[in-house]
């Protein structure tokens, strides 16, 4: 039987961060999907189908790319995507005790609605302190955002305006 994941988020943009939990991730499961969804409590610096494509070029940079699927979703429940594809498992990275009050009941949730269970990932220590949210304010502010992101997405938000 095979073992599929499921890495939710908005990846508004993709961070050094996210690439740590997904390539640790990759390594636990057979086949892993990287799912890019909408998230209405926050307001999105980039359209959805430019997440998707940031996302495919830093994951192939960092040699990552072998049984990983990237795609999209705004269509229903996370676990209707989890069920369409198979996946058992859903992860996510946790960053602190803010991260984890705010997804231990939607874990709960989940496992109730389809018995999709939820694996929390501690990231990278030089990580831990970044978000997709701190990056995009950095940005705006002209900050250099390198140390944070993968090299796709620094050269792609140097030529758009944030």
């Amino acid at each position: 039987m095979r073992r599929i994941a499921v890495v939710p988020g908005s990846f508004d943009p993709v961070t050094l961060g996210h690439l740590d939990v997904i390539e640790r991730a990759a390594g636990l499961f057979d086949e892993l999907h990287v799912l890019v969804v909408h998230n209405p409590g926050k307001t999105a610096l980039l359209p959805i189908s430019r997440r998707v494509e940031l996302l495919q070029k830093s994951i192939r940079d960092a040699g990552i790319a072998g049984n990983i699927v990237v795609a999209s979703w705004s269509m229903g429940l996370l676990v209707d995507y989890c069920l369409e594809v198979g996946a058992s498992v859903l992860i996510k990275g946790i960053r602190s005790q803010v991260d984890v009050a705010y997804e231990t009941p939607m874990a709960i949730v989940n496992r109730n609605l389809a018995a999709v269970e939820t694996v929390f990932l501690l990231p990278d220590p030089a990580h831990a302190h970044v978000s997709s949210s701190l990056v995009r304010q950095v940005a705006a502010l002209g900050g250099d955002i390198a140390p944070y992101v993968p090299e796709a997405v620094a050269e792609f938000l140097q030529k758009a305006p944030v």
